[in-house]
């Protein structure tokens, strides 16, 4: 198809909740605070796992690499949205647009396969704790993770080069709170199938592959666990995993929500609240939930706090 009077555009306009009128400048404090508490948790999170030695184990080495996902992720969009919220143009540059879609590729790729390696490293401490120390050590974990790292590049310079290669003509309003693919492919007058298929290919392999791999340890974690003759030892073995099956639930929830509901929500309003539930919250909650629900942590943050006032 041939596409006559065809325009290229150097920037992106964001409508995103433009329509709320002066509710921006509410939403503008409300997320400040969110994306602070974030800032504030997932740094934590990271500078505990550095300084204290007692965290120095595979599971919290895994841990830290989820918090610095979750940091980059949230503050790929965040700041340039509360900008935005107070901004009457709204605007974003072409390369600042493909940056965006490709560090939420990125880190969104990464933060589904740390996820899937902290299954895999209960699965083995529950399932075969003799060969735990053997099995993860410090060479394979940071294997793990540089792998991890290398497939977020990958994944994401090919969604965002391919996506921005295609000629826009039709408008350059998105119809969102930042660059994502729903949005800015209705944009391009060219034929987007091959794109589509593979973007489909792309989001099965990196969201929901990790989370069959992530059900699978489960369930022989809990088989193992049920196998147990202690009840204190069942006990003991269900509280390491629990942080993580929160997480796991907390973010594949939101997302599916975000991804399903969207066609059945006839408000973008309401759309965009519903993205706002993994990119927003999922970042902030990860830590309070680590920092709750792991005595580990909790001593560590404990021990920090203690030394400073001291």
């Amino acid at each position: 198809m041939t596409w006559h009077n065809q325009t290229t555009f150097n920037v992106f306009i964001l409508w995103g909740f433009s329509s709320l009128g002066q509710f921006q400048i509410l939403l503008f404090v409300i997320f400040l605070i969110v994306y602070l508490f974030s800032v504030v948790g997932n740094f934590l999170i990271i500078f505990l796992v550095i300084i204290d030695r007692t965290l120095q184990y595979p599971m919290y080495f895994f841990l830290q690499n989820l918090s610095f996902a979750e940091l980059g992720f949230v503050s790929n969009i965040v700041p340039k949205m509360l900008v935005n919220l107070l901004s009457e143009k709204k605007t974003i540059s072409f390369l600042g647009c493909g940056a965006q879609i490709y560090f939420v590729f990125f880190f969104g790729t990464m933060e589904c396969y740390i996820l899937t390696v902290m299954a895999y490293d209960r699965f083995v401490a529950i399932c075969n704790p003799l060969r735990y120390t053997v099995v993860m050590n410090r060479n394979v974990c940071v294997l793990l993770v540089i792998v991890g790292w290398t497939l977020g590049v990958c994944v994401g310079i090919i969604q965002s080069t391919w996506v921005l290669s295609f000629p826009f003509c039709r408008s350059n309003t998105l119809f969102h709170f930042f660059c994502d693919i729903p949005p800015i492919l209705p944009l391009a007058c060219t034929d987007t199938y091959r794109y589509e298929l593979f973007y489909l290919i792309i989001t099965f392999v990196v969201a929901f592959c990790p989370l069959l791999l992530i059900l699978t340890s489960y369930i022989h974690i809990v088989h193992t666990i049920l196998r147990m003759p202690s009840v204190e030892g069942r006990r003991k073995a269900f509280s390491t995993c629990s942080s993580h099956i929160i997480v796991v639930t907390l973010f594949y929830g939101s997302v599916s929500l975000t991804h399903i509901r969207f066609k059945s929500v006839s408000s973008a309003e309401k759309k965009h609240f519903l993205s706002l539930s993994y990119i927003i919250c999922t970042p902030m909650l990860n830590p309070i939930i680590y920092s709750l629900r792991n005595k580990e942590v909790q001593g560590a943050l404990s021990r920090l706090v203690r030394k400073k006032m001291c």
